[in-house]
């Protein structure tokens, strides 16, 4: 129903927009040659080859130098918001944490993007420079639907495929600063410049720096959502000959900043009769922030490549080769408080020393406020076994109960392509070439205990250390990839083309356990829950796909196309964390009777989409249009699972067998008057679980990531004022629908408390000990869906050819929204993470 309404507002909205249309008929046919040229075609390179927009036979939404800079978009969290069915979650773990969705198809944490991301021709591999600045942009086109036969296999979903500036036979530059609410401020600045015959090179640089918009209450600083980056960006052309181009990049970035930006929401019915909170709506939750550790992030890219381009008579050969390194450390306060890993002394000084401090610093904040229901009570027993002293901490309290964090994911890698592509311009384009990739990523979790020394940044720190190591994941991956692939487009008819394209991939990976053999001194047991039965031995697979694709172009009109398309979209399976699959059966299966399946070794996920529509032009191109519908099954869909228990915290992916995705688009951009822009879209997806052995349970729910419907508004003015200044205004409304983030939705499901309430009681160390029915611990999820909502931008200002000066709102009526809702389904709650709040600022650039 929402989605009908959602619709229905749209078409509702647009109609004045196309009343205003069929008025602006009426003129000469002077006036009408006049509009078509001041209205050239939208040429675009998403398949490798320029082409007119309208020509493409996919949905593709193309955002032009202009509307760049009328938006001051960036990245690439700013730009998905403009861009009908994709949605984006990015930085609430950390800033490489970033996750994109295209119709159903959602880039899974700790996995390989759904996302090709393509700059200047270039193939880049790291999920982590997904939301990046990428130098200065001169177009973003985001293509949707399986692009595998052209860029492989992290092109399930669509590609963004964007181009930056080029250096020309001219000076050029630009400068571009902005201050905004919460010490929020941001610098640009380019010049590009020829040097000698045939030679240019652009330079340009990017800052950024805020304080976030929560507040650590614990440790009274801005330490929540922190920020800041820079960024340097090279690049050198050079015509080497009449017929060979030689193109050189280098990058350089650097961030720092908070991490882990969540809450906690439980989901325990049966407990709200104690206190309402215990059984709390998502979107309900009124966010607080009180850690004792203050959580870091530190991010840093290098990366170099050069391309070269050479004119055969009849063929383009061009070849590239890309390096890449992005190394990436968080740490943060822990999640073991409410599961006393640290609560109670053991055998080893550690053990002593950490329950000493545990119940030292909860007795000095007793009453402290934390979310609710939490409590911090007179001492840290969970307060299922004391009752009337016991405390229900949350994740990241302000006592050192919860232990420490420390995470690592370093990534180098080196690709090359060689591609020969036909020139001729004759009635078949085609083009053939080879891929290499190889990866070596590095990826460690590790939990200490917090014994008031902070965190120190190592994964394993030995007994008596400041920072002892209670568990350590830490795997070095290995991965080549080959690739041959190939496409043709035939011109069958003056009005229908054919397309043919064909890759395949093979992965091979491998990946080497880095776990020390070494006992946690809190347990007794290993460090590494896989080292039970000896060290964790080496693992490889190898993942092959053939990824065809299909697609025709009618002309049935000279300004109107129908196009369909079908593909085979591939993401190669991988590795968890060795010992991932050991802790989920001993923490849930063995001790609450769950019937999880998560493995080491999770499998490939196989899409394969079909999409027809119509696209095209009316009214001497004042119009533009795009109406398609698709349907597209996914086979072992790749997801992000989150298990916290008294072992820590646990990050998987898992499959999900089979779902099934389909929807409809509708996008509209309209000049109503010289000067005055008009445009709009609303995506509608429905989507379906049919199989799912890692959660029985699921089938029949919707595809988690996946919003039902996202609408897009807006209006631009670009008006003169005098001869040679313009008064421009633009504002962008957004609504996106209700979304799941977990199979698991108007489920009920088992939890630790529920195998924790039925155990005997024990009149010794707690007499007052709830002993209650295991059902009572039971979790209902059903108010983890995030809510429908509306975030307004608005930009108004005035410019010249050389300067421009706008005030800016984003998020014009505060919304308040969820970025992200990670439900861990086994611990009873969602790890909830906000999104972002009004901010009013003003931007002033130069140009020469």
């Amino acid at each position: 129903m929402r989605s009908i309404k959602g619709l229905l507002l749209a078409s509702a909205l647009t109609a004045p927009a196309l009343t205003g249309i069929a008025h602006a008929q009426d003129g000469d046919d002077q006036a009408a040659a006049e509009t078509s040229q001041a209205n050239p075609p939208i040429i675009v390179t998403a398949r490798r080859q320029d082409e007119a927009l309208i020509d493409v036979p996919a949905s593709v939404t193309v955002l032009s130098a202009e509307t760049l800079e009328k938006t001051g978009i960036e990245r690439a969290d700013e730009f998905v918001q403009l861009t009908p069915g994709v949605t984006i979650v990015t930085g609430t773990a950390e800033a490489g944490d970033t996750q994109i969705n295209i119709r159903g198809i959602n880039g899974a944490r700790d996995a390989e993007s759904s996302v090709a991301l393509v700059v200047d021709g270039i193939l880049k591999t790291n999920t982590a420079q997904l939301n990046q600045d990428q130098g200065t942009l001169r177009q973003i086109e985001i293509l949707k639907g399986p692009q595998g036969a052209l860029y492989g296999r992290n092109a399930a979903a669509g590609a963004i495929v964007i181009q930056t500036l080029k250096p020309d036979d001219f000076l050029e530059g630009g400068v571009r600063v902005s201050a905004a609410e919460d010490d929020t401020y941001s610098a640009s600045a380019y010049i590009a410049t020829p040097v000698g015959e045939g030679a240019g090179i652009v330079l340009s640089g990017n800052y950024f720096t805020t304080d976030g918009f929560y507040r650590n209450g614990f440790l009274g600083s801005n330490t929540v959502d922190d920020q800041e980056i820079w960024s340097i960006d090279g690049r050198f052309v050079a015509q080497l000959s009449d017929a060979t181009e030689l193109d050189i990049k280098a990058r350089y970035a650097d961030l720092s900043g908070a991490s882990i930006n969540f809450n906690a929401a439980f989901h325990l019915p049966n407990f709200a009769g104690v206190n309402p909170a215990f059984f709390e709506d998502v979107n309900e939750h009124p966010f607080n922030f009180y850690s004792n550790i203050r959580p870091f992030n530190e991010q840093q890219t290098f990366e170099v490549s050069a391309k070269v381009e050479h004119e055969f008579d009849a063929v383009t050969l061009t070849a590239w080769l890309l390096y890449s390194d992005v190394e990436q450390e968080l740490g943060a306060d822990g999640t073991s408080a409410d599961f006393a890993r640290f609560t109670f002394p053991g055998a080893t000084q550690d053990s002593v020393a950490a329950s000493n401090l545990c119940f030292s610093t909860t007795a000095g904040l007793t009453g402290f406020p934390v979310n609710q229901p939490g409590f911090i009570g007179s001492n840290p027993v969970p307060f299922i076994f004391d009752p009337v002293g016991g405390s229900t901490f949350g994740p990241y309290s302000p006592t050192s109960c919860d232990g420490t964090q420390y995470q690592i994911r370093d990534q180098s890698d080196f690709s090359a392509e060689i591609r020969l592509a036909s020139n001729n311009g004759g009635p078949v384009d085609w083009q053939v070439g080879a891929y290499y990739l190889h990866i070596d990523r590095q990826v460690g979790v590790s939990l200490g205990a917090d014994l008031g020394n902070g965190i120190t940044r190592q994964l394993f720190n030995p007994a008596g250390s400041a920072n002892p190591t209670t568990q350590l994941y830490h795997d070095d991956f290995s991965t080549n990839v080959y690739a041959v692939f190939g496409s043709a487009d035939f011109e069958a008819t003056d009005r229908l083309d054919i397309g043919i394209a064909l890759r395949y991939d093979i992965e091979d990976r491998s990946v080497t356990n880095l776990v020390p053999v070494a006992t946690d001194p809190f347990t007794g047991g290993p460090i590494n829950p896989g080292q039970a039965f000896g060290p964790i031995p080496d693992q490889s697979q190898t993942f092959k796909q053939l990824q065809p694709k299909i697609s025709l172009r009618y002309a049935i009109t000279d300004d109107v196309n129908f196009y369909a398309n079908w593909g085979i979209g591939f993401k190669s399976g991988g590795f968890n964390n060795q010992g991932s699959a050991a802790i989920v059966d001993q923490a849930f299966n063995q001790f609450i009777g769950t019937n999880i399946l998560i493995e080491d070794v999770f499998r490939k996920e196989k899409s394969s989409a079909f999409e027809a529509g119509v696209k095209g032009t009316l009214l001497d191109g004042r119009v533009n249009f795009d109406l398609a519908g698709y349907y597209t099954e996914i086979d072992d869909m790749q997801f992000f699972e989150f298990f916290v228990g008294a072992f820590g915290l646990l990050r998987v992916v898992s499959n999900i067998d089979q779902v099934e995705v389909y929807g409809a688009e509708f996008n509209l951009n309209a000049e109503l008057l010289p000067g005055w822009d008009v445009f709009g879209s609303v995506n509608l997806t429905e989507s379906e679980i049919k199989a799912n052995a890692s959660r029985p349970i699921t089938v029949g729910n919707e595809s988690p990531y996946t919003a039902d419907y996202t609408i897009n508004l807006g209006t631009q003015l670009d008006l003169p004022v005098t001869d040679t200044l313009d008064f421009v205004a633009r504002a962008d409304y957004r609504i996106t629908g209700p979304t799941w983030f977990h199979t698991v939705q108007d489920d009920m499901s088992p939890t630790l408390f529920s195998g924790l309430l039925p155990l005997p009681a024990d009149p010794v160390t707690s007499p007052n000990k709830l002993v209650l029915p295991g059902f009572v611990g039971d979790a209902d999820y059903s108010i983890t869906q995030r809510d429908t909502f509306e975030v307004l931008d608005v930009r108004v200002g005035v410019e010249t050819d050389r300067w421009s000066l706008t005030v800016f709102a984003d998020n014009l009526t505060n919304e308040k929204y969820l970025n992200e809702v990670i439900p861990a389904i086994e611990f009873g709650g969602s790890f909830i993470s906000p999104g972002a709040l009004r901010r009013f600022g003003v931007e002033a650039g130069v140009k020469f």
